[in-house]
């Protein structure tokens, strides 16, 4: 039985062109990766904001009330215990995390309390009621409240199982990526 060594090749042929094949694919794949973090796209795998694509853009004045914001959480000891509790993903952030995609709901001067919802400046913000225990059954400790300091911003997400400021207090503002975008998303 004799095959045509153009039609199909010799199997040591055809395993090169395959690892070849992968190997180029993965250089694709891995470039436009690089492409798309360079140029200030993510893509948002959590419920907190609508799924998909979005894109950092620049932000040239100081955060508002009201900017929904990419922010690299900082490396504190609250952050840690998210990252082991698998609140936080991996990315691109110091410490090896993602960027969260918040609403910056309180800015330096603005006073937070946090009972069974978070107010600011005594105006309740919509959907911040506290949860009592995570996914796991975890007890969750809210953050106690008080006046966010300068260069800082309290962060919050309408969704409920949204880790937030509500339990890590505020962030420092020099964390802050740039306006988060939609590009391409999907709201279940």
């Amino acid at each position: 039985m004799k095959t045509s060594v153009f039609a199909f090749g010799t199997r040591r042929a055809r395993r090169a062109h395959a690892v070849v094949l992968l190997a180029l694919a993965a250089s694709i794949v891995g470039s436009g990766v690089a492409a798309a973090i360079v140029g200030g796209f993510r893509i948002n795998l959590t419920p907190s904001e609508p799924l998909g694509l979005w894109r950092i853009v620049a932000l040239d004045r100081p955060a508002a009330a009201g900017d929904l914001v990419f922010i690299c959480p900082p490396q504190t000891a609250v952050m840690m215990a998210a990252r082991e509790r698998g609140y936080l993903r991996s990315g691109t952030c110091p410490g090896g995390v993602a960027p969260l995609i918040k609403t910056v709901v309180a800015v330096p001067g603005q006073h937070v309390q946090i009972g069974a919802r978070v107010t600011i400046d005594g105006h309740p913000i919509p959907f911040s009621d506290l949860a009592e225990r995570d996914g796991n059954g975890r007890s969750m400790k809210p953050f106690p409240g008080g006046v966010v300091p300068d260069e800082s911003v309290f962060l919050h997400s309408p969704f409920r199982s949204s880790y937030d400021s509500r339990y890590f207090g505020p962030l420092p503002a020099s964390g802050i990526l740039g306006l988060a975008q939609p590009v391409l998303t999907y709201a279940p």
